[in-house]
């Protein structure tokens, strides 16, 4: 590739979800990766490596980029999947670890159920296994965070975890729902309120479609079930579509390849390239004067463009945790803001679940850690939101950083709830 066109291509490279393709010189397809942000992901392979990196023989190959931009990184590691199954890239296939690719299970039975499989288990099936006990298979997906997956797929197109009661079960006696029942993410298998029929259509079929490729499809699909059940008057079916309609056109999933983000770190990929840490402190005068703040850091220190002020609107009395929540609340819907890969809260334990009851109700997967002063405000006690190793490790090493983003956070709050005074 000519430096020119090199150039040329790094410089319009966008800021968004998608996956990458590398081309050799006879126009043959030999990578493709997946990536949070396609400029940061690609302009990284570019950049001096500070130790020798084995992609150094596939990049002397490589004379050609082309990227597909998606609305999420789900779909991103969808559209990588179809693309290594199609085109079988060799610096895929030939570098792949068995321990790191997994494939998406969708069993044959009345109610199917949904997991991930490890590669190295897939190959032990037979191919009676496989067209006896399987509906669909998707995959390879390289590198995934499959319980995230699990739990995003699960929230998007309540996938039932549970069996449905027994026939020979007393009538008398009650059916306790799951909690995800409960919580409104189960269509009730366990309770016996949806049939085979209508769990399959509700749910495996819009699942199987998206998962081979088919979003716009699927929201086609639910847009007129929506309409159908309105003019059946059959309200709270249509206000669940409705809401998965959506989450489905909303998937904010940053955290699916957080542990390619971390293993970047680790493999001396110039971490400035690929981290976005948003530290928030609340700030306030007793009862009045509430404030917020939210500043920004990549590996190399602030980025004091991006930080963002907030005047506490909506809490009565004094409580740090529910201003926390109203800041949260009016940052993440911003969708033209770019997401964090780390979100941290100067607090403790309350300050992190809040958090993290944040991130869930409005279907964002993000790491979250706090930094509690400790029981005698003399240390720093860091508080997980998320008990993935790969994030522990990451945090302990990088404790440096993490405190000073609380620290210029909390200076943040304390000189616009000055200014507010000075007024």
């Amino acid at each position: 590739m000519s430096h020119t066109k090199l150039h040329s291509i790094l410089a319009t490279l966008p800021n968004t979800p998608g996956i990458y393709l590398f081309y050799n010189s006879h126009k043959k397809l030999i990578y493709v990766g997946k990536a949070t942000s396609l400029r940061s992901r690609v302009r990284s392979y570019f950049l001096p490596p500070k130790t020798p990196r084995p992609i150094e023989r596939m990049m002397h190959e490589v004379v050609d980029i082309n990227v597909i931009q998606t609305d999420s990184v789900l779909e991103a590691v969808i559209l990588e999947s179809v693309y290594i199954k199609k085109f079988q890239p060799i610096y895929n296939v030939e570098g792949k670890d068995d321990k790191s690719w997994n494939y998406i299970m969708i069993t044959n039975e009345p109610y199917p159920q949904v997991y991930t499989m490890r590669e190295h288990e897939y190959k032990r099936l037979s191919v009676d296994d496989i067209s006896n006990d399987f509906l669909h298979i998707s995959g390879p997906y390289p590198g995934l965070n499959s319980r995230v997956t699990m739990k995003l797929l699960r929230r998007l197109f309540f996938i039932s975890t549970c069996y449905p009661p027994q026939k020979n079960s007393s009538s008398s006696r009650r059916i306790r729902p799951c909690l995800y029942r409960q919580m409104g993410q189960c269509l009730g298998v366990c309770t016996g309120e949806i049939s085979i029929r209508e769990y399959r259509k509700k749910v495996i079929r819009p699942l199987i479609t998206f998962l081979s490729g088919g979003k716009k499809k699927v929201l086609k699909s639910i847009h007129v079930d929506m309409i159908r059940a309105a003019r059946a008057e059959q309200f709270e079916e249509a206000a669940r579509l409705r809401n998965q309609l959506t989450a489905l056109e909303r998937i904010q999933d940053v955290a699916l390849i957080n542990k390619d983000f971390f293993a970047d770190l680790e493999n001396h990929v110039p971490a400035e390239a690929r981290v976005r840490i948003e530290g928030y402190d609340i700030s306030n005068l007793g009862t009045s004067g509430k404030v917020g703040s939210m500043v920004v850091f990549n590996a190399e220190g602030p980025i004091k463009h991006s930080y963002r002020k907030f005047k506490i609107k909506t809490v009565d009395g004094q409580s740090d945790v529910d201003c926390l929540e109203e800041v949260l609340t009016r940052r993440f819907r911003h969708d033209e803001w770019e997401l964090p890969t780390v979100l941290l809260v100067d607090g403790g334990l309350p300050q992190v679940r809040r958090a993290h009851t944040v991130l869930t109700r409005m279907g964002i997967s993000i790491p979250v850690v706090g930094i509690a002063k400790g029981p005698e405000r003399k240390r720093n006690d860091f508080i997980f939101g998320t008990t993935d190793s790969s994030f522990v490790t990451w945090v302990n090493a990088h404790q440096e950083l993490l405190v000073r983003v609380r620290d210029e956070a909390h200076r943040f709050a304390i000189t616009y709830q000055r200014s507010l005074r000075k007024i």
